[in-house]
C-alpha cells in the first residue's frame, strides 16, 4: 500500500510542477460530488456513483458502546489540544464510518496555498509541523487528506488542482516524520463549498485542505481487548 500511494503522491507533485521526488509526499459523512480522488484504504474513486462516502475503513463488525467510549476519549482529547495548538485552523469532532468519533481538521486557503497553486506557503508549513509534532501520541489512526477548490477554471482544472492540494499537504507531513502509510488522498474540486463562490471571501474559504483523524484497526482491536491506553 505504501508503495501505490507514494506512486500517486508522486504523480500529483509532479502535476502540480513540483519535482523533487525525494520529499513525498468516525464523524461526518462526506458528500460524493464528482471530483478526482487518488488514494488507498477508502476504496473506489470517489463521486461516481454521486454517494455520500464515510470517512474511515469501516471493519464490517459492529463497534461497542464500551470501545466507542474509549476511542471517543482519545479523540476529544486530540481535538483539544490541536485547537490550542493550531489557532489558524479549524477544529471539530465527527463520527467516522465505524460510528466513532473522528477528528476534522480544516486548513483554509489564507494559511495554505495562492489562488491557482499547490505550494505550501510558510505560514501552512508551521501550522502543519504543529499538527505532526501533536499527532506523535496518535499514532494508530489514519489521516484522510482532502483537497478542495473554488469554482475558478474548468472542472478538469479543478480536479487536478484539488487533489495537488492534498497531495501538496501529504507529502509534507511525511518529512515531518508522519507515516505515508497511514495517509489517504482525495481532491473533491469545487463540487463541495462552504460557502458563496459568488464572492471573494466565500472563495476564500472553499479553498481549503480537510484533515480527518480516524481510528484504525490497531486502535479499535485494542479498545475491545482492554488493551487501549
Amino acid at each position: 500500500m505504501k508503495r501505490i500511494l507514494s506512486a500517486l503522491i508522486c504523480t500529483a507533485l509532479i502535476l502540480s510542477g513540483c519535482g523533487n521526488m525525494s520529499n513525498l509526499a468516525k464523524g461526518t459523512a462526506i458528500g460524493g460530488g464528482s471530483g478526482a480522488a487518488l488514494g488507498a484504504g477508502v476504496g473506489a474513486l470517489i463521486g461516481k456513483d454521486g454517494k455520500s462516502t464515510a470517512i474511515g475503513a469501516a471493519i464490517g463488525t459492529a463497534v461497542g458502546a464500551g470501545v466507542g467510549a474509549l476511542i471517543g476519549n482519545k479523540m476529544d482529547k486530540k481535538a483539544a489540544e490541536l485547537a490550542a495548538a493550531m489557532e489558524d485552523a479549524n477544529i471539530e469532532v465527527v463520527t467516522d464510518a465505524n460510528d466513532l468519533k473522528a477528528v476534522k481538521v480544516t486548513l483554509e486557503s489564507g494559511i495554505l496555498f495562492n489562488t491557482s497553486s499547490s505550494t505550501l506557503n510558510e505560514t501552512s508549513k508551521i501550522a502543519l509541523k504543529k499538527f505532526a509534532a501533536n499527532m506523535a501520541d496518535l499514532p494508530d489512526t489514519d489521516l484522510t487528506i482532502l483537497g478542495h477548490t473554488d469554482n475558478t477554471g474548468s472542472p478538469e482544472y479543478n480536479d487536478k488542482l484539488s487533489v495537488q492540494r492534498a497531495a501538496s499537504v501529504a507529502s509534507y507531513l511525511q518529512n515531518c516524520g508522519m507515516s505515508i502509510d497511514r495517509m489517504t488522498i482525495e481532491g473533491r474540486s469545487f463540487h463541495e463549498p462552504v460557502a458563496d463562490n459568488s464572492t471573494k471571501e466565500g472563495r476564500l474559504q472553499n479553498r481549503r485542505v480537510e484533515i480527518y483523524i480516524t481510528a484504525n484497526e490497531k486502535m479499535i482491536n485494542e479498545a475491545q481487548t482492554g488493551k487501549l491506553n
